[in-house]
């Protein structure tokens, strides 16, 4: 049993269980995952996990703030363990694969609301798109002689 994610469960007010457990340990070697491969992946380490008890277990972990739900636009929503920093995601247009980036230094009046309307703005998600270097690059090789 992992004593740092036992730790961590209690301190949150969660009791530790295998399917936590096994979510936790798939979250760690799949940053990033959807839902279906969470599932899937954990339950090749316990078969006897429900789908639903990944889904409730994936919720527990985002409201006691041990997970984040990310959300890209037109994607299925993904989860990741790196919380609490507010850092950004860059995702590809072709292959759809996410990293994750800092969040920026300095002056950045794109996370600062213009007007607030009363809000006590406490995050800010920003999610860059683009082509990541394998998707560019294939699109390179396969481009058509220009002559």
């Amino acid at each position: 049993m992992d004593t740092t994610w036992t730790t961590r469960l209690r301190d949150s007010g969660l009791r530790v269980t295998r399917p936590r457990l096994a979510v936790l340990d798939v979250l760690g070697a799949h940053p990033h995952a959807d839902a279906d491969t969470i599932v899937t992946a954990a339950r090749a380490a316990h078969p006897t996990l429900s789908p639903q008890s990944v889904y409730g277990v994936l919720q527990a972990l985002v409201t006691a703030g041990l997970a984040r739900r990310v959300e890209p636009a037109g994607a299925p929503a993904l989860f990741e363990l790196r919380v609490g920093d507010n850092h950004h995601h860059l995702v590809c247009r072709a292959c759809g694969v996410v990293v994750d980036v800092d969040c920026a230094v300095g002056y950045t009046p794109c996370l600062t609301p213009s007007d607030a309307s009363g809000f006590v703005v406490d995050e800010a998600e920003v999610v860059f798109w683009g082509f990541c270097a394998d998707c560019r690059a294939d699109t390179a090789e396969s481009a058509p002689a220009q002559g």
